[in-house]
């Protein structure tokens, strides 16, 4: 199952196996603002209350593709799903083989029934669970019932939450709710010992690192065999005996010892290459040695890598050890049906297309998680991502510990994917107001940031995007000035961004908190990016947010390339992210209007994007 021949609607990209099932779709589902649910038994499977509706899975309820629609805030949601046997349990599954039901997320606490047993329990809106249903499961049954109780209290603001909106309707920059189901729902069966997590580490002057995790404690040494090819090319096996559940392996790949062209097994996003990845799971020989003839798999997965860096010095971001300057746009993976959900591997492939045909070659998902089919989309076609989570709205030890937790979770979740070149755990201090003069809030900040490099030291961390940086590896400075003079004279020369730094940023934020930030600046070890500028709005209507608006296409054009210029040539700046892909509900500062329509010519975008002389527009 070679990554390039996937069609991208595979769940959960980085591990694949050949038999699962979707239970997208048509369920049963109800509110439960009183809070009785759980009390009168909705989760047996002859419950005859409390579901009095039905609803699309996986889109939350406040959106109109869910066939529901319903804005108000409700803290408690139930779903209900008749599973057919043959879903859960495939018709040549050995006995002892397990039967899993997996969740993308679920917003925010969730807990689930197989045939009227807890099978699982979850905290985090953005992170994905799996519920073994195994010993729940009738065997004499045609169906089973699965019951699923979300609850996401929209006024408890130490949930990480993004842009959802904590007051009755959308303000400024926030927008509407979703609660309960909003990534799929899918099921797989798999040995009694088997692969349940894999990550990769790779090295584009050495090979690769694979970090192999089984589902249980072992009776007996099992031997880790991997496999890594590009196309029908052979590039590397390796194989390890293991007496315990982790294992690391090496994974050498000779290709890339010679410097003359090794580059061509790189991954970048001019040339996207991935290398194809088995790691089969076996008994190991009787010797305790992982040699002899190959015993028959426990369990065999697929996967993929991309060899790659990234990382900053010099006054640069760093991809593969070499400047790269980085063109991103902010996408807040909000869409107009659907909400914080998608529609499924189309559409968020054709959204890493259009980011790519105006001219970036970065994405900055903005306060939420993305589905990681759109993860594999940028690996697969060559587009670098900054990876970043919902944010909360006050500060506290419920807070902490919620983000904390969440965001772990999400770095284990995509610390494989070759795209995700940047962590960012904290936007524009929110959940953390009080930074600059608040050492608790300062050190959270510190502590994110020690803390995510400890999980993964492969990338850059910022630990707090935009102004007011503890102990960031790119200094991201959030700049909306409408007037490319303006915009232009913050970042023409050492002195007039070292005016910047000495007092309150373009946003009236002081820029930098700590010495050790500072001297790191100074030094060319973080280097700078306007992560977030532009905003501009065309046509929009009273109550839209924007930053600048603009009266014509033709003025808004003119804009555009003036502000795009202004960084392009600035001999200071790193890279960029302008404000915004697409109009999102009432923020009309996008490139495209809510309908996915650009408002320029796509050759026009790109020509502005890149630098090049764009072509005019008239009104």
């Amino acid at each position: 199952m070679n990554a390039s021949d996937l069609d991208g609607t595979y769940p959960r990209p980085m591990l694949r196996r050949a038999w699962w099932r979707s239970l997208d779709g048509d369920w049963e589902f109800g509110y439960d603002d009183a809070d009785t649910g759980e009390r009168d038994g909705w989760f047996e499977p002859g419950a005859t209350g409390g579901f009095d509706r039905r609803i699309v899975v996986p889109f939350p309820p406040e959106s109109p593709a869910s066939g529901i629609g319903d804005t108000a805030p409700h803290r408690v949601v139930w779903y209900r799903l008749r599973v057919p046997h043959d879903a859960l349990v495939p018709g040549d599954a050995a006995p002892g083989d397990r039967s899993l039901v997996h969740f993308g997320a679920v917003d925010h606490r969730a807990r689930v029934w197989l045939d009227g047993r807890l099978v699982a329990a979850h905290v985090g809106g953005q992170s994905p669970f799996t519920a073994d249903v195994t010993d729940a499961l009738r065997r004499d049954a045609a169906e089973h019932t699965l019951v699923v109780r979300a609850e996401d209290d929209p006024a408890d603001l130490s949930v990480p939450r993004g842009k959802q909106d904590w007051q009755e309707r959308p303000h400024a920059v926030w927008y509407e709710r979703t609660t309960g189901i909003w990534q799929p729902v899918w099921t797989e069966a798999v040995p009694a010992q088997h692969i349940a997590d894999l990550a990769w580490r790779a090295d584009p002057t050495y090979g690769a690192v694979a970090e192999v995790v089984l589902a249980r404690p072992l009776t007996a040494p099992l031997a880790v065999d991997v496999e890594l090819r590009l196309g029908e090319r052979v590039l590397a096996r390796t194989a390890a005996v293991t007496t315990g559940r982790r294992v690391r392996l090496d994974v050498p790949i000779p290709a890339l010892r010679g410097g003359i062209d090794r580059e061509d097994l790189w991954w970048r996003p001019e040339s996207p290459t991935l290398v194809d990845a088995r790691v089969t799971l076996r008994e190991a020989p009787g010797d305790g040695a992982a040699t002899g003839a190959p015993r028959a798999p426990l369990d065999t997965v697929d996967s993929y890598l991309g060899l790659r860096s990234a990382g900053v010095g010099r006054g640069s971001f760093l991809l593969n050890d070499r400047p790269y300057y980085v063109r991103s746009v902010l996408n807040q993976g909000y869409r107009q049906d659907t909400q914080l959900a998608s529609r499924g591997s189309a559409e968020l492939r054709g959204e890493v297309e259009t980011i790519k045909a105006m001219g970036f070659n970065a994405v900055r998902l903005h306060q939420k998680a993305e589905d990681p089919r759109f993860l594999y989309w940028a690996d697969r076609l060559g587009l670098l991502v900054w990876g970043e989570t919902g944010a909360a709205y006050e500060y506290g030890t419920d807070a902490v510990e919620l983000l904390t937790r969440e965001w772990l979770d999400l770095v284990r979740r995509d610390r494989s994917h070759p795209s995700v070149v940047t962590w960012v755990p904290v936007n524009e201090s929110w959940g953390v107001s009080d930074i600059a003069r608040d050492p608790a809030q300062r050190h959270f900040s510190q502590a994110l940031a020690h803390l995510t490099r400890a999980a993964d030291p492969t990338r850059p961390v910022l630990s707090n995007e935009g102004w007011e940086h503890t102990d960031s590896d790119i200094l991201g400075v959030h700049d909306y000035a409408g007037d490319p003079g303006v915009l232009r004279g913050h970042y023409r020369d050492a002195a007039a961004f070292g005016a910047l730094l000495a007092g309150p940023g373009p946003q009236g934020r002081r820029l930098v908190l700590t010495d050790a930030q500072r001297e790191r600046f100074a030094a060319g070890d973080a280097p700078l990016m306007i992560t977030e500028f532009g905003g501009l709005a065309l046509d929009s209507d009273a109550g839209d947010f924007f930053y600048t608006q603009t009266g014509s296409a033709a003025q808004y054009a003119k804009l555009l390339d003036e502000l795009f210029g202004a960084l392009h040539d600035s001999p200071l700046v790193a890279g960029f992210c302008y404000t915004q892909f697409m109009d999102t509900a009432q923020e009309t500062n996008g490139l495209l209007t809510a309908a996915g329509e650009p408002k320029l010519p796509l050759d026009t975008l790109r020509a502005i994007v890149t630098g090049k002389a764009a072509p005019a527009v008239r009104d």
